[in-house]
């Protein structure tokens, strides 16, 4: 048996609450699962490079070949079924939860995916909100800067079976991310020296990069003063 280690993006999904809407109506589960594998979840799988890896009934392994591609994916299915749950009651809504990892995976040559990579994008998956997706700090790592939005930091978490604590972050579909404070304008330094904006009383001291402009007024002030003197000589005379 011939074996392949590698790094990988892992993304695990599920189906919340699978027994329960099977429980109430199974045949009708099914059919729409089956519909929404069909019409949405497998054409993003393919459109974002992915690797259905295994299908677990209610669940699916895929593998990526980068995060940007998972977490891509992840928000396309995400969002459609926000869109296609509208107008469902409650409990009768299909909804995913997907955990996304960035780690080291061990390729069996059948093609299944073993180790800690696959691991912790299960337990990810598992501490998920309905409709979110979570990520480990290494996935996050990859995408913090090209997400457009709202992100929680779940802090460091002690995942089942895992040895260390991971820190995670959940990506909330359908909330935009806060947009960052803009700066205010700053007003020209020199627009303080114009005419009748800034009175003899109100001066407190030049502000820094404001001397080439104090030299300019001084230096026009003297041939005020200058033509001034004159004139009153001549008047004089």
């Amino acid at each position: 048996m011939t074996e392949t280690r590698k790094l990988a993006a892992i993304l695990v999904a599920d189906v919340v609450g699978y027994s329960r809407l099977a429980g109430v109506d199974e045949d009708c589960t099914l059919a729409r699962l089956r519909g929404l594998r069909s019409d949405l979840i497998d054409p993003a799988i393919a459109a974002h490079h992915g690797r259905i890896v295994k299908r677990t009934g209610d669940g699916i392994i895929i593998e990526f070949r980068s995060v940007v591609d998972a977490v891509r994916c992840a928000i396309e299915v995400q969002t459609g079924l926000i869109d296609r749950n509208a107008g469902v009651q409650p409990e009768r809504r299909i909804e995913f939860r997907v955990g996304i990892h960035l780690g080291d995976v061990v390729e069996e040559a059948d093609g299944d995916l073993m180790g800690d990579g696959v691991n912790i994008a299960s337990r990810l998956e598992g501490i998920c909100a309905p409709g979110a997706i979570c990520l480990s700090e290494d996935a996050y790592r990859q995408v913090k800067d090209r997400l457009d939005l709202a992100v929680s930091d779940l802090g460091s978490t002690q995942l089942k079976n895992i040895a260390e604590p991971i820190r995670v972050y959940s990506l909330e579909t359908g909330a935009p991310a806060l947009a960052k404070p803009t700066e205010p304008k700053r007003r020209s330094s020199f627009a303080l020296f114009a005419p009748g904006l800034l009175p003899c009383s109100s001066w407190r001291g030049p502000a820094p990069g404001m001397f080439s402009a104090i030299s300019c007024g001084r230096n026009a002030a003297r041939r005020l003063l200058g033509e001034t003197s004159r004139a009153t000589a001549s008047h004089t005379l």
